[in-house]
């Protein structure tokens, strides 16, 4: 940290900052990807220097600076967020995706950086493949990329240091497998890719494979690391004070020596000559991959571990089942409240958070949310990822539709699910969008397909009935879940816009989210999510088949459908899950919750 330095309030103080500093390099651009030494999704303080320095506070977004330009690229779920959050700041909104789309950041960079020039970038937060291709892009412009900056440390007066939650175990009953079975798992795929080493840098990898949780990254039970795994022993990178005497003793017991954080870089570059390393190029920066020496063989392939903790065991399964009843029930309680308070006291968006959170709080088992809540009231929830604030935020009054996506951290599972219900009255449009939306969802809630089928190619499945109404929407049908870890998780991803890649096949045991959409910006959003397991189908002449179990247990407000846009067969699918979700929560909720429950699974 430069002392000298006062603390700039205004983006462009900032950006004046980081320009100067960019001409003392000899710079010509400068990129901030939001990314750290790990590639995490969400960000802990030290690193969100992309949100210092713009101003936008959305997950995802990559910021590129020359000396008289400064452009922030983000796709369609940021577009409406961004552009409110720019104004003022001398940044320029770059739209990625949809029919408005501007040229990616890395060709941009290529054609306005003049031959000769320079482009640097903190090379400990941009990942291996994506330095592949800037690095390629520019070297054919005659531009040099450079990875050894991190301007951030200059001009940022009071960054962040890195946290220092302490990391504790995941035990039985809720880690079924131990340490030790994790390791071995790793151990032979290693073997079979003939490496004796494994560097893992991605935090719920580490957090799943050595059955430890933290509180480093916001809503993710993970802390900052990094392993290298031998066939024999392994080593835990983790800042000094994290890890308690008791926990470093049980640690060591399977093999594994608790080292400070500092000291991965020293551990990557001792690695023996001819030795070699495994290592995944999506999940790994290029920073790291720098410090392993020249003589060390390199074997690039998907981590094991990702593979692994995407297919839940039969007992975890069980537990993200009983996980889905309480979070059902804490559901009941809140809209039974939320429906008997709308019109007698006032209720905004952040209140909506406070009571849906209060309400998990007090399931056993409740550890943390699993993500920001969002609660979008008409207009708002029109933007996919938005965020009320104190000072931005909308009161639940008059008529319209309330959106709220949320889930909860459980040491026996992690919830996410998207609701959408009425305020005063619905109009005919909005129960269009809701009924179409809700086809989409059933539709692919019911798919039966080959296992192993890459799962991108599943996303038509929900789309087709919003297609044939004339719409569509720009994020993807569905993420992995975490089992009490990350939200979002690989290596399944329902986007037609992903790659079908052989590693994104299905495979029986994942949880994967079901959310298609519909938005209308300045008026309204429709977003409809369960959590599905995949579950062995049938096997027939053709093969192996899956289906999905649905496991989220909340209703889905029927007030909002147009009936008439219904099918016999989608009716009876609407009523066999009211039944369900009324069977498995009725038990663990009384009165109001109760009623309220009973009332919302009325069949139709």
């Amino acid at each position: 940290m430069n002392a000298r330095l006062s603390d700039p309030t205004t983006i462009p103080e900032r950006l004046a900052l980081l320009r100067r500093a960019m001409t003392d390099a000899g710079l010509a651009a400068y990129l901030i990807p939001s990314a750290d030494p790990h590639l995490s999704e969400y960000l802990p303080g030290r690193w969100q220097g992309r949100q210092w320095l713009s101003g936008f506070t959305g997950s995802v977004g990559t910021l590129v600076v020359t000396g008289t330009f400064a452009g922030l690229w983000v796709d369609s779920r940021y577009w409406t967020q961004a552009e409110a959050q720019l104004a003022g700041t001398g940044v320029q909104l770059m739209k990625m995706l949809g029919g408005q789309q501007t040229q990616p950041h890395v060709e941009w960079l290529a054609e306005n950086v003049p031959s000769g020039g320079t482009v640097g970038v903190d090379g400990a937060v941009l990942g291996l493949a994506a330095a592949r291709a800037l690095d390629a892009a520019l070297t054919a412009r005659g531009v040099k990329l450079r990875t050894d900056v991190d301007l951030l440390d200059t001009i940022w007066p009071q960054r962040p240091t890195l946290p220092v939650e302490t990391v504790y175990e995941h035990v039985a009953p809720h880690a079924d497998l131990t340490r030790a079975d994790k390791l071995e798992r790793v151990r032979q795929q290693m073997r079979e890719k003939g490496a004796q080493w494994h560097f893992v840098s991605t935090l719920d990898d580490l957090a799943w494979l050595f059955n430890l949780r933290g509180a480093d990254v916001n809503y993710n039970p993970v802390f900052l690391a990094h392993a290298l795994i031998g066939l024999e022993h392994a080593s835990l990178f983790v800042t000094d004070g994290k890890v308690s005497a008791d926990l470093a003793d049980a640690l060591a017991r399977d093999g594994v020596q608790v080292e400070p954080y500092a000291k991965t870089a020293a551990a990557l570059a001792a690695l023996p000559a001819g030795a070699t390393l495994l290592i995944d190029p999506r999940r790994i920066t290029f920073g790291s991959l720098q410090s392993v020496p020249q003589g060390v063989k390199v074997v690039e392939a998907v981590n094991p571990s990702t593979f692994f903790k995407s297919r839940k065991t039969e007992a975890e399964a069980a537990h993200v089942r009983a996980t889905m009843e309480q979070d059902g029930a804490a559901l009941a309680e809140f809209f039974a409240w939320f429906e008997s308070a709308l019109g007698r006291e006032t209720i905004t968006e952040l209140t909506i958070d406070e009571k849906l959170t209060a309400a998990r709080a007090r399931r056993p088992g409740f550890v943390t949310l699993s993500f920001a809540t969002i609660a979008g009231f008409n207009g708002n929830g029109a933007m996919p990822h938005y965020r009320a604030t104190p000072a931005d935020h909308a009161t639940i009054e008059g008529n319209g539709l309330l959106l709220i996506d949320s889930g909860g951290q459980y040491l026996s599972g992690t919830t996410d699910i998207t609701r959408v219900v009425p305020v005063g009255t619905v109009s005919a449009e909005q129960r269009r969008d809701f009924t179409v939306v809700l086809k989409g969802m059933m539709a692919l809630s019911r798919a039966h397909f080959p296992r192993g089928v890459r799962s991108p190619m599943l996303d038509a499945i929900a789309r087709q009935p919003i297609w044939e109404a004339g719409m569509d929407y720009g994020h993807g049908t569905g993420h992995g879940v975490g089992y009490f870890l990350n939200v979002h998780e690989g290596p399944q991803v329902i986007a037609h816009a992903a790659a079908a890649e052989a590693w994104t096949a299905m495979e029986s045991g994942m949880i994967t989210s079901v959310e298609p959409g519909i938005y209308r910006p300045g008026r309204w959003g429709v977003r409809i999510e369960n959590l599905v397991l995949n579950r062995e189908a049938e096997k027939t002449e053709f093969g192996d088949f899956l289906e999905f179990e649905t496991l989220t247990l909340c209703p889905i407000d029927t007030r909002c459908i147009e009936l008439s846009l219904l099918r016999d067969d989608e009716r009876a699918w609407l009523n066999a899950y009211h039944e369900m979700v009324r069977t498995r929560v009725s038990p663990h909720v009384t009165g109001d919750a109760k009623a309220w429950l009973d009332t919302r699974t009325q069949p139709i």
